[in-house]
């Protein structure tokens, strides 16, 4: 009789433990599905940072509206990383060890984004750039994808724009010497301009942080161009554009989307201003109309591009985990890559380095009333 016992307490035992591990995948099923985020919610770019960020928490409060995925809600779990590369790694970190996230979206601006991609790949964590336009951000391998458009293309577009719809024969261009982004941009735009039968008449460089740009400015105008092309970031291109006008130059500028913030943080300088774009909130595609009319509902603002990558960078990753049928990072990084649909900033496919193949747009800042706003000119296709 003990040895009976004995054996029912084993068997008794035995089915707690079944029914335990039960219990904890049932818990797992319904559990939230985590996905990290790294934004600059502070500094110099942080409107960037709080575009993409209300972008995801928008598609989010729409998928769980909807009943989540399989029943489990979404959960973003986002960290500011200030624009600073340093702290870019520190919240990966922080993501993937105490809060677990094995997909993240982020970061915004390249240099940080590439402070993590190694990482990434090493961890076999999926990370998803919403707007990091270097062309290298992919090459650390298969968990990295992006968004957006790469850098190449973006100044290409740029240089294209100015000689054909502008018809400008002389550019000048000022760029940021420390900053992948400006040089890249540069490098492409001047590239292309030129192939149109175009000449650069003048290349001025600064270094990240400065604010005087008036000895630049000087030498441009005396190259008298007929566009100028500023490949930085919203605000060191505000701070430019003043300057530029001061010493009365005229022409159009043209740049790419570093520019988006502009309208809320410029005036009449940057009027006579184009920039390359990821989509344009002025469009009548019924993806678009919907978006920028959710997003001002709940923000009361006009979504800007980054707005948008981050919104799109969340429905790319809903939609690759109810096709993979799976949050492993790595049967979601097989259905990411065999996307085919059509998003907000436009129809999407990946080439074989997870770059998007998709068009890109050009804007026009204008004033509307004593408002700046931005207006649709053309797409160029890739």
């Amino acid at each position: 009789m003990k040895k009976i016992g004995l054996v029912l307490c084993a068997l008794c035992c035995a089915a707690s433990l079944v029914f335990a591990k039960g219990g904890s995948e049932a818990g797992a099923d319904t559990a939230p599905i985590v996905i990290g985020g790294i934004f600059p919610l502070s500094g110099p770019v942080a409107v960037y940072g709080v575009e993409a960020r209300n972008g995801i928490e928008l598609a989010i409060k729409e998928i769980n509206g909807a009943g989540g995925i399989n029943g489990r809600k979404l959960e973003l779990i986002s960290e500011d990383d200030e624009g600073n590369p340093e702290k870019t790694v520190n919240a990966y970190n922080k993501l993937t060890t105490r809060d677990k996230a094995s997909i993240i979206i982020g970061s915004l601006t390249s240099g940080c984004t590439q402070a993590i991609t190694e990482r990434a790949q090493a961890q076999k964590v999926l990370l998803l750039a919403p707007a990091a336009t270097m062309e290298s951000i992919t090459d650390a391998g298969d968990y990295i994808f992006r968004a957006c458009f790469i850098d190449p293309f973006q100044g290409t577009v740029g240089g294209i724009f100015a000689a054909t719809s502008l018809g400008a024969t002389r550019a000048a261009v000022l760029y940021d010497n420390g900053n992948d982004y400006s040089v890249g941009l540069r490098e492409n735009f001047e590239a292309a301009f030129q192939k149109q039968g175009g000449t650069v008449v003048a290349s001025e460089s600064y270094i990240t942080g400065d604010v005087d740009f008036n000895a630049q400015l000087t030498k441009i105008k005396n190259a008298n161009p007929d566009v100028v092309y500023l490949p930085d970031y919203y605000s060191t291109v505000s701070l430019i554009a003043k300057q530029l006008r001061a010493q009365g130059i005229d022409t159009p500028i043209v740049g790419a989307d570093g520019w988006d913030g502009l309208t809320e943080n410029a005036g009449d300088e940057v009027l006579k201003g184009f920039y390359s774009n990821h989509y344009a909130s002025d469009s009548t595609d019924s993806k678009v109309v919907n978006f920028v009319k959710a997003y001002q509902t709940t923000f009361k603002i006009v979504p800007v591009s980054f707005a948008a990558l981050g919104y799109d960078s969340l429905y790319l990753i809903r939609d690759a985990i109810v096709r993979a049928g799976s949050t492993n990072s790595t049967a979601v990084r097989d259905a990411l890559a065999a996307t085919n649909g059509n998003y907000v900033t436009g129809n999407l496919t990946f080439d074989a380095k997870r770059n998007p193949i998709k068009s890109a747009v050009m804007v026009e800042l204008v004033k509307n009333g004593d408002k700046l706003i931005t207006v649709y000119k053309t797409t160029v296709n890739p």
